[in-house]
Parts: structure tokens; sequence; C-alpha cells
């Protein structure tokens, strides 16, 4: 059985937050670096369509990523999503932000592409893995997205999950 086919619907539907690493899920994993040493990255709309028909649903919104740069925090203000950057316990934040919102782990779907993202898949009801995640995390998956990060991983996750509730 692929991973994909693993996921109920009834799980898809639990899901109240969902909770996204920021480089590699909403972008291509690459970086713009200029000649003076600017950060630019490049990002799917079709992800924050997604994220903007999920919160108008009342399913919470989350990036925490270990990334410093600012571009990071940009992208979730446009966004109006809450963001937690230059993270290195991501899955002690997580718990903070489940144990704050009264959700448990069933409840949460973490979306990750590498190893840094493993701990949080391995507490969530739901971890998804983007397509071309690292094989480890593509193992730790109940849900592999057809598409790549940064290529509408983010938006083809909003859809299973408001088809499902």
């Amino acid at each position: 059985m692929r991973a994909s086919e693993k996921v109920t619907a009834k799980e898809w539907a639990a899901v109240k937050l969902l909770a996204l690493d920021f480089d590699g899920v909403m972008t291509d994993n690459r970086v713009l670096v200029d000649q003076d040493g600017k950060e630019a990255v490049l990002c799917h709309r079709g992800d924050g369509m997604g994220v903007g028909l999920l919160k108008k649903e009342g399913v919470g919104v989350i990036v925490i990523s270990m990334e410093p740069n600012p571009v990071v925090s940009a992208r979730c203000r446009k966004l109006k999503i809450d963001c937690i950057q230059n993270c290195d316990k991501k899955l002690k934040a997580l718990q903070q932000v489940a144990a704050a919102r009264g959700l448990k782990p069933r409840e949460i779907a973490f979306v990750g592409n590498d190893i840094n993202d493993l701990e949080c898949l391995r507490w969530v009801g739901l971890p998804v893995a983007v397509a071309d995640a690292e094989p480890e995390v593509l193992e730790a998956a109940a849900y592999v997205t057809k598409r790549p990060g940064g290529f509408g991983a983010v938006r083809e996750v909003a859809e299973r999950i408001l088809r499902a509730g």
C-alpha cells in the first residue's frame, strides 16, 4: 500500500491545524542569492490560495521553520498565518502551539521534507511529506503529495482536508 492510500477521509477531516515547514515545502528548496548576499525564494500562488481556503473554513495554519531569513515571516505575513522561525526545536514549538490551542496530535497535520521535520512528523496524527522529500521523511509519512515542494504541494494537502470536512 502506498503512503497516500493510508489516510482515511476521517483522518483528513480531523485536522484542525496544518503545520508546515517552509523551505522545501512552501518553496522548491532553492534559494536565490544576489551579489550582496540578499536571499529570495519562490513560492507557489496556489499554495497561498489553499492556505486562504483552509483559514476560511476555520482550519489553522502555521509555519515552523529553522530558517532565520526574514523571507519566511514576510510570506507568512502576506498569507496572514502564524510563523515560528529560526526554530531549532520544532517539535517543542509545535507541542506548545498544540497545548495553547487545546489540540491533540491527531488533530494536527504536519508537512515536511527533510530530516529536521522527522520529530514533528512522528508526533502528529497526520504526517505528510512532499513528493521530493528525503527518503527518511517519505518513509515516516502517512501521505506523500503528488506535487513537489514549492509547486502546489500545500494546495494539494489543503484540498484533501477541505474535501474530507
